[in-house]
């Protein structure tokens, strides 16, 4: 398992924090750092907590952009994740009992999460939300929310696959009670009806493969797989070779990979939420808050999709993905 060094700087003492690299991509889901870039000491400590299963690169983006924000604004910066809702609202009680500056969250299961949010709220630490949540964020007292309307983005997929002149879209779904992966594919189903779900272990990449594979053999008529995160969508790539199919591949989000493939042809389009974005909005708005009193968005959220990338603009973003930000 390669390695990686993270050097936090604080006043004159350099602390080395080792993280871990999953097989699959993805880093450690829970460490400490502190913020670097000359810091002589820090303003405050953020606990972020996310829905990442291990392996997931999506969240590298993420985090990558909290930590580049962390830096910038001397933030003692904790990443957590835990995929289970369950585990996630432990890990933000235990935020709450370490009395914390300010808690950054994920709310893709909100009915797990929701009481463990207000919890914080109450104990007057600031809360953003990013990704998962955009529609009862709101109502749970967090300062602010950074990601993408999901049916919204789902709907304008829909959209642009029919302009493109799909008739029938297998959308694959790799994570079960994720609200914000549901609503995209209801947004894709709600303008081409014909759009049909496939549910697949998303950790799991040999039964992302065997399933779509087997869905495609089945039913000759899908002209279009539609992954809900890169990895899903590379994978697929393999699954229509095998199968013998024609259907064209289109995804949500991005990464180095996923934009070789844009490039290439094997991927037509990918529909980008700008995940560094989100990372890096949800600390920097906490920073903002806690030393000038700012909040933003003005109780709505902060949109930061959906954007397409395809063949036409590809190669202005691909810089920044080989750099791990895009």
């Amino acid at each position: 398992m390669k390695s990686h060094l993270v050097t936090t700087a604080i006043a004159v003492a350099a602390l080395l924090l080792g993280t871990g690299c999953s097989a699959t991509g993805g880093r450690a889901a829970a460490e400490k750092s502190a913020s670097a870039g000359g810091c002589t000491s820090t303003t405050m400590t953020v606990t972020m907590i996310t829905h990442s299963a291990p392996g997931d690169d999506f969240w590298d983006l993420v985090r990558k952009g909290a930590e580049d924000a962390a830096k910038k604004d001397c933030i003692a910066l904790e990443y957590q994740a835990s995929p289970e809702g369950a585990e996630q609202a432990n890990l933000v009680n235990a935020a709450v009992d370490k009395k914390v500056d300010g808690i950054a969250v994920t709310l893709s299961k909100p009915e797990q999460m929701s009481s463990a949010v207000k919890s914080a709220v109450k104990a007057g630490i600031p809360v953003t939300a990013i990704n998962g949540g955009v529609d009862v964020w709101q109502g749970l007292g967090v300062q602010g929310f950074f990601g993408q309307e999901d049916k919204v983005a789902g709907q304008k997929t829909g959209e642009k696959l029919k302009a493109d002149g799909a008739k029938k879209v297998l959308c694959i779904l790799h994570e079960q009670g994720n609200v914000g992966n549901e609503s995209r594919c209801a947004g894709v189903k709600q303008v081409m009806p014909t759009t049909e779900n496939l549910y697949v272990t998303g950790t799991d990449i040999a039964d992302v493969q065997t399933k779509v594979t087997a869905k495609l053999q089945q039913d000759k008529q899908i002209d279009t797989v539609l992954g809900l995160k890169a990895a899903v969508a590379l994978t697929a790539v393999k699954s229509v070779k095998e199968a013998g199919s024609s259907a064209r591949i289109a995804t949500f989000d991005t990464n180095a990979e996923l934009v070789k493939a844009i490039q290439d042809g094997s991927v037509a389009f990918a529909v980008d939420q700008q995940p560094y974005l989100q990372g890096y909005l949800a600390l920097d708005a906490l920073w903002l808050y806690k030393t000038n009193g700012n909040s933003i968005g003005g109780g709505t959220a902060t949109l930061t999709g959906p954007a397409f990338v395809d063949k036409s603009n590809v190669d202005a973003i691909a810089t920044y993905a080989a750099a791990g930000k895009r």
